[in-house]
């Protein structure tokens, strides 16, 4: 592209019904840094009056760079019109200072001399869009480099991992070509990141206050913030988090934070892997190639047969959280223990202390573990008796229904359940006497749960689950880049994610819950 060494990496689309919105949105994120737009002419009821806002906007902003759309319904848009109206638009819109235009392959194949007047005027970019999944890709780049454009840009919907890894290689594919590539949906969300890393020109974001234009885009904020996106070169590092559901995690916040933080190069991402994907994921990460990453629902025990080596009391929990590359082979662990033992050996020294761990999910199993082979005096109850009784086996520990329990007095409860996690934050499984001195709550979605707070209002000690999290994220830090982990940074970044309105209503816990 003509302009593409001074254009932004990612640049934010635009769809608002009336000028006015759309200028009012623009202004907004000027004013948070943003420089490039998307105006997606299509989207205004009169698509023409587009043409005078881009000229109002750079009257005012003369260093904005404006990329006009005017997308037909046929592929996907919003305009009526015909090809050659629709050219007509576009061709307003350069001469009211748009920098480059957007025009679907359809439009180019139906009309391409009409289409190619554009070119002649500014940059012109081809574009295919599918939302039904990744068609054969090279069968599509052959099609659309029949036509001459200054970039070509490919937007498909991936349907498991391996879509990604298609869709970012044609990079490596179709050198010196000018690539924009998008994958959209939440599986798709990873190569809105890592297609800029690998060369292509730009990538697209939602305005921060405004919905994007297409599934899968995030706030223009959290692109710059969060993923730094306008930093990442071809030796940026790839970590990650592997889960179903996962894109309401806050370990990216907390991840990306530590890793600006200690100025390594790195990137830490949510990948959605849904159930029976994980064979195909690990096949991805091979690729790309990703260093290390967190592993949570559903896939915490199922990860265990894809790794070359497997420490030996993550082997006898039967769950990894922590998967990382060394010499060629994946080797796993837990730090669910540290998380589970560190903030717990600030309060009481753990040998020969009475401990009621209640649930019998993963976080109860690891914390029954880890606190076992610290030598601790562990009993445990939950909803299902049966599931305790078997976990209280394998770890010597003592069975006791939650009727008898409130009838005794721990040195520790450890409440490992669901229960008063967000969206249900009234949930408790202690609601009147609670029989510990120090109270654990895994749960940190909301942070000061219904335990803790009847718990603070019985003079108990309390420990939050976002404690938890940090030394598990501390400890997997660590491993991945031999650095000492920056606790107090990331506590504070993810504190700041959980005030958020997208954590709230969707945030899960990023250990498993019984």
């Amino acid at each position: 592209m003509r302009h593409s060494s001074r254009l932004p990496k990612i640049c934010v689309a635009l769809g608002l019904p009336t000028v006015n919105q759309l200028l009012e949105m623009a202004e907004r994120e000027i004013e948070n840094g943003s420089r490039f737009f998307e105006f997606r002419l299509d989207f205004l009821d009169q698509p023409l009056d587009g043409c005078d806002a881009i000229r109002q906007l750079l009257k005012r902003h003369p260093d904005t760079k404006i990329l006009a759309t005017c997308r037909r319904h046929q592929n996907y848009g919003r305009f009526n019109g015909s090809i050659d109206e629709q050219v007509a638009v576009l061709e307003k819109a350069v001469e009211a200072g748009a920098i480059a235009v957007d025009v679907e392959i359809e439009s180019a194949e139906a009309a391409p001399q009409t289409v190619d007047r554009l070119r002649n005027l500014t940059d012109l970019i081809i574009s295919f869009h599918s939302y039904s999944g990744t068609p054969p890709l090279q069968k599509l780049m052959v099609r659309m480099q029949r036509y001459p454009a200054d970039a070509y840009k490919v937007v498909t919907t991936a349907r498991k991992p391996s879509d990604l890894m298609r869709l970012l290689s044609l990079v490596r594919e179709k050198p010196g070509v000018p690539l924009i590539l998008l994958s959209m949906g939440e599986i798709g969300f990873p190569s809105r990141v890592l297609s800029v890393k690998m060369g292509c020109l730009y990538s697209y974001a939602a305005p921060n206050t405004a919905q994007g234009t297409a599934p899968g885009q995030v706030s223009s904020d959290k692109m710059r913030s969060v993923y730094a996106t306008e930093k990442l070169n071809r030796d940026t590092g790839i970590y990650g988090v592997i889960a179903s559901p996962v894109k309401h995690s806050i370990s990216p916040q907390i991840h990306n934070r530590a890793l600006q933080f200690r100025r390594i190069n790195g990137i830490y991402l949510p990948f959605l892997v849904e159930t029976g994907q994980l064979k195909d994921f690990m096949q991805v990460a091979s690729e790309l190639p990703v260093k290390g990453f967190n592993v949570t629902l559903p896939h915490k025990q199922k990860i265990l047969r894809y790794l070359d080596a497997v420490e030996p009391l993550a082997r006898r929990i039967g769950a990894v959280n922590t998967v990382w590359k060394k010499a060629g082979k994946w080797r796993g662990t837990t730090t669910d223990v540290a998380g589970t033992l560190r903030p717990l050996e600030k309060k009481i020294k753990l040998r020969g202390c009475s401990i009621l761990v209640a649930g019998s999910g993963g976080a109860a199993r690891t914390a029954a573990f880890a606190l076992s082979d610290a030598g601790a005096k562990v009993s445990l109850t939950g909803r299902n008796l049966d599931k305790v009784r078997a976990l209280a086996k394998v770890v010597n520990g003592t069975v006791i229904s939650g009727e008898e329990a409130v009838k005794e007095n721990y040195d520790v409860l450890i409440h490992a359940t669901s229960l008063g996690m967000y969206p249900n934050p009234e949930g408790v499984y202690f609601p009147d006497k609670i029989p510990a001195d120090i109270v654990f709550d895994m749960v940190y979605n909301p942070r000061q749960t219904t335990l803790l707070r009847n718990a603070a209002q019985q003079g108990k000690v309390c420990i939050d689950g976002l404690q938890m999290l940090i030394e598990q994220a501390a400890e997997s830090f660590t491993l991945w880049t031999g650095e000492d982990a920056p606790r107090k940074t990331m506590e504070n970044a993810a504190a700041r994610a959980l005030e958020t309105d997208y954590v709230q209503g969707n945030a899960g816990q990023e250990t498993q819950q019984g």
